[in-house]
């Protein structure tokens, strides 16, 4: 769908010289002399890579629509993660680089949103926090309760996340699957 450059909106996917590019942050520049102009900054979704475009603002660009569906984490195996559809339990099995960081904390079971264009995978969206248990954690320090400090402690997936010193191995904690930061203990 052609769109016009103005337009365009940071989370927007749109198709750019034969790649798929992810709109992370636009700007509209009005400058005294001359005509408005949109800088806008993407990100390649298959490669990663970003690169700044300066669109005019009555230039058209292709807008493209990812399906979005819900999807039951199944198993892993190596550095394929396979997943079936909530809605046709049809499987598909998608690379750990698509899923990126947060592949440690999925969960057997867990229900996350997959982005698909043309029958291709291209992004993984987790629930913003998972509950894990954590294996290891170092003793805490006499005096180190009267600051606000942390320590370090291994969870049950090999992950390791800095923890307030009250917290102890065997504790569930919750904790954030964009970068693995401490939210609080689990109430559970």
């Amino acid at each position: 769908m052609k769109v016009n450059a103005i337009t365009l909106r940071s989370g927007n996917v749109i198709e750019h010289e034969g790649k798929l590019w992810v709109i992370v942050k636009n700007e509209l520049n009005q400058p005294g002399k001359g005509a408005a102009v949109s800088q806008i900054e993407m990100r390649d979704l298959r490669a990663g890579n970003k690169t700044n475009v300066r669109f005019r603002t009555q230039e058209t660009v292709e807008r493209v629509r990812l399906e979005q569906a819900d999807h039951q984490f199944l198993y892993q195996d190596g550095d394929d993660y396979h997943f079936m559809n909530q809605d046709n339990y049809e499987q598909i099995t998608i690379k750990k680089d698509v899923i990126g960081y947060p592949a440690a904390f999925l969960q057997e079971g867990m229900i996350v949103e997959v982005e698909t264009y043309e029958g291709e995978a291209l992004g993984v969206q987790l629930p913003d926090s998972v509950t894990v248990e954590i294996v290891e954690a170092e003793p805490v320090v006499k005096g180190q309760t009267a600051t606000t400090s942390y320590k370090p402690a291994i969870l049950a997936n090999g992950e390791k996340v800095m923890v307030p010193p009250h917290v102890e191995a065997g504790t569930r904690i919750v904790v954030k699957t964009e970068d693995g930061a401490y939210v609080e203990r689990a109430k559970d």
